[in-house]
């Protein structure tokens, strides 16, 4: 499979009538000045602390996009994820391995010192992931403020989000239920060009995939040798991205052209003859992810947020609803 060069143009359409309709979407409910009257300082102090711990600590780049994407993957981009009690999405097993609670918390508690009850904590999840992308060597955008904190979290639905094992049909499905497209998901899954995954959820692709005995057939032989290696229980840690690991860049597509995505959802955007090309797109045109990647994000942040003054509420401490 070739991407030819006329199809750029193309492609570059798609992602300005996405821009266009994701500005115009964003903007009936969210606004980028939202805060400028009631928090002039609310997006450098989440950029500052982000920047300090992220230095101290480069992995939670990563840890943080992903904190964001399962906050909005099940009741929209709520805060629903930082809720800290018994049976909440949080605490399902399916939520173990997220990390960056604490880096919110720490934002949130300057911010309840500088603006009392202003800041939602939805709309700090939703920034800090905006400036974990940047800070990786991603690109810029403007974060559309204005989300109210959910109230309810339930941690039977944290098995909602991907696990790395769906089919394209089953990942599309996901998404358009939430109003994202084929190309969110694709240019979403590019956030797998940084941070690591833990071999339980690709261990089947080495040794028994689909039950069949066999590894992955789609799985780089050489590759396929290094991660046996790799895992010597399904609690090691892998890359998702083996070539450039830290660096947030194009290299995750040109992986999977190579058949070394490490999860099966990420292999299977290239065996899929409708993402197929995308995959493609993105790998030889890192102008086109990034902006994509950029529109997509936008996208994401706007599912199922709650505005006005009738829903949610502004949480005081984000691991907690507001007292009655």
């Amino acid at each position: 499979m070739k991407f030819h060069y006329c199809y750029f143009s193309f492609f570059l359409i798609l992602i300005i009538l996405e821009l266009i309709t994701t500005s115009s979407l964003a903007y009936a409910f969210l606004s980028t000045d939202y805060y400028h009257r009631k928090c002039p300082v609310a997006e450098g102090i989440i950029s500052q602390k982000v920047s300090a711990w992220i230095k101290k600590d480069p992995t939670l780049a990563p840890a943080i996009i992903r904190l964001h994407f399962h906050d909005c993957a099940i009741r929209g981009c709520d805060g629903s994820i930082l809720l800290n009690h018994t049976g909440s999405e949080r605490t399902a097993f399916e939520s173990a391995t997220l990390r960056g609670f604490q880096l919110i918390d720490d934002i949130k508690f300057e911010l309840e010192r500088r603006c009392p009850k202003t800041v939602s904590c939805a709309d700090i999840l939703t920034a800090a992931a905006r400036d974990a992308t940047i800070l990786a060597g991603g690109p810029f955008w403007e974060v559309p403020f204005g989300r109210k904190d959910g109230q309810t979290s339930l941690a039977r639905e944290a098995s909602m989000v991907p696990h790395g094992h769906e089919n394209v049909t089953a990942l599309l499905e996901f998404f358009q239920a939430r109003g994202l497209d084929m190309l969110d998901l694709v240019a979403l899954s590019g956030s797998h060009t940084i941070g690591r995954s833990t071999c339980h959820s690709f261990m089947d692709r080495l040794y028994n995939f689909n039950g069949s005995g066999e590894p992955d057939p789609s799985l780089n032989v050489y590759y396929l040798k290094l991660l046996r290696k790799r895992c010597k229980s399904e609690l090691d840690l892998v890359y998702l991205d083996a070539i450039t690991p830290r660096t947030f860049d194009t290299t995750y597509y040109t992986n999977l052209m190579r058949k070394v995505g490490l999860l099966a959802t990420d292999q299977s955007l290239f065996s899929d003859v409708r993402t197929a090309p995308f995959v493609e797109a993105f790998a030889t045109q890192p102008f086109l992810f990034n902006s994509q990647f950029a529109v997509s994000m936008v996208k994401l942040g706007n599912v199922g947020i709650l505005t006005g003054s009738s829903q949610g509420e502004i949480r005081v401490n984000c691991n907690y609803v507001n007292a009655a």
